[in-house]
């Protein structure tokens, strides 16, 4: 009877076998179906973030960049010859497909005394450039004349040093940095 039994437990094991590689396989593929889940995810968000980090740096770039750039000469323009009454570029787009209204650009004067905010300067096409769409805007190979009134309260002479800025709605800001000559005339190139 002992032996009967001892058959009858042989058989019982001996069919287990099969069911032991199913489970070990089950549980394989469950782990690999975990991993590959788990990889995509770790792709996709590296794959966002990245998309994300791209957007950001062109955000910056085009913010960076200058969209405005002077020609020429800045001329300095005094009435009686005692001190510094206006101030007059050319300026032009550096990228080309931009477009920038000049009526929303903020010039900025100052020096070591004086700080003016806003000042009121006079922006027109140059008289050897073509209007190529809207009036007010600088577009594609338009020239434009900007004349600044050096406010009242800046005094400035012989050997001076004085800076104005002009934030464009987009792109960089500019700074024009320019010191007066020992003699002041008419008409003068601003160094």
């Amino acid at each position: 009877m002992y032996q009967k039994f001892a058959r009858v437990l042989e058989n019982l094991h001996r069919e287990q076998r099969g069911i032991t590689g199913l489970e070990t396989a089950i549980i394989l593929i469950a782990f690999v179906t975990v991993a590959s889940v788990l990889a995509y995810s770790v792709l996709s968000a590296g794959i966002f973030s990245a998309e994300r980090g791209k957007e950001t740096v062109y955000k910056g770039l085009e913010s960076a960049q200058s969209t405005l750039e002077i020609k020429g000469s800045v001329l300095g323009l005094s009435d009686n010859e005692t001190a510094l009454d206006d101030v007059q570029f050319n300026i032009a787009l550096t990228i080309p497909n931009e477009v920038v209204d000049a009526n929303n650009i903020v010039f900025n004067f100052f020096d070591n005394a004086n700080h003016s905010e806003g000042l009121s300067a006079n922006v027109s096409l140059s008289s050897g450039s073509t209007e190529r769409g809207s009036t007010g805007m600088i577009e594609a190979d338009e020239v434009h004349v900007v004349s600044i009134e050096i406010p009242s309260s800046a005094n400035v002479t012989t050997y001076d040093t004085f800076f104005i800025q002009f934030v464009p709605p987009t792109g960089a800001t500019i700074t024009i940095k320019r010191t007066m000559p020992g003699t002041l005339q008419n008409v003068m190139d601003l160094q």
